[in-house]
């Protein structure tokens, strides 16, 4: 059944995909008024995460961010549906990799990578760097979706280009089977997404939220050794991203755990600041809060689970 159901959806999707950007865009604000002014979806838990995280910004400064945040949003549908049909030049012609060239130097020389990403900009967008480090394997971490149908879709899409789908279950075991064997490959993972309470081993200071962090994406770059960088995404303009990638090196001293995940959220933190509205602000990011975790969890099994990488 979710077969048939996929092959409706896929059908359905490529058809509209085949629509030039400029009228999926079209498509996009008529989208943005249903969304924000009708359905109104998730618009008092995006107030919140925005007024919680920018208590400095004025009532018309914080509804000018949700408005560009809701616009943006439906323009990433548009343009994440356009990856089933987007030819390969048109693709590298809007989405512009800077630095990429020290992933392909790290895969040609037998290394591999971690690439940390947000969920900002369009990150389904990044799945087209193998058109450009073709070294190695290019890979990303993957949450399956309970419908399986949507799930069938986006693994298609994210994979058009020859980006492998690693499911986050097994995605241990795939990564340091590749070391083994010897294939270098680079790694994405987006790593801003909310850990169970059984699941948290660091906490930082993310946009004025105290915020537990999943550390799984550290653990597995410190185990292959992997080089890390942070994929920097700007939108110059609708249609087109940017994505510098930003090495992230070791301390003075040495490496020092949580090293990696507090860069990656340091410099997060710097690219939602610098245009706060291309962060996905519909997410419950602060659902968990220390409060739960101090009261489901001891005092010794706090320490315990936050001495763990």
């Amino acid at each position: 059944m979710a077969n048939i159901a996929y092959h409706i959806a896929n059908a359905a999707c490529r058809i509209t995909s085949l629509l030039p950007l400029r009228l999926l865009y079209v498509l996009s604000d008529a989208l943005y008024i249903i969304i924000y002014h009708a359905v109104k979806y998730r618009r008092r838990l995006v107030r919140k995460n925005l007024a919680d995280s920018f208590p400095e910004k004025g009532e018309a400064e914080l509804r000018a961010i949700e408005k560009a945040f809701y616009a943006w949003l439906c323009d990433y549908f548009v343009e994440t549906l356009k990856l089933l049909t987007i030819s390969p030049r048109e693709i590298s012609r809007r989405m512009e990799f800077v630095g990429y060239e020290q992933i392909a130097r790290c895969m040609a020389q037998g290394k591999s990578c971690s690439l940390y990403l947000g969920h900002y900009c369009n990150w389904e967008w990044v799945t087209s760097l193998p058109l450009l480090v073709r070294e190695g394997i290019c890979s990303q971490i993957y949450h399956p979706l309970e419908n399986r149908a949507a799930d069938l879709l986006f693994q298609r899409l994210r994979s058009r280009f020859g980006c492998v789908n690693i499911e986050m279950d097994s995605s241990f075991r795939t990564i340091m089977t590749w070391k083994r064997q010897g294939k270098p490959n680079t790694v994405g993972y987006i790593a801003d997404q909310v850990p169970g309470l059984h699941n948290v081993h660091c906490w930082v200071d993310f946009l004025n939220h105290d915020t537990p962090v999943f550390t799984g994406a550290e653990k597995i770059t410190v185990m292959t050794g992997a080089e890390v960088f942070y994929a920097d995404m700007e939108r110059p303009r609708r249609g087109h991203y940017v994505c510098t990638f930003r090495r992230i090196g070791l301390p003075e001293g040495g490496y020092v755990k949580f090293h990696y995940t507090r860069e990656y959220f340091r410099l997060l933190e710097e690219s939602i600041r610098r245009a706060p509205q291309y962060w996905l602000w519909s997410h419950n990011r602060w659902k968990r809060t220390r409060e739960q975790f101090n009261k489901e969890y001891s005092e010794e099994e706090r320490k315990r689970m936050l001495s763990r990488l």
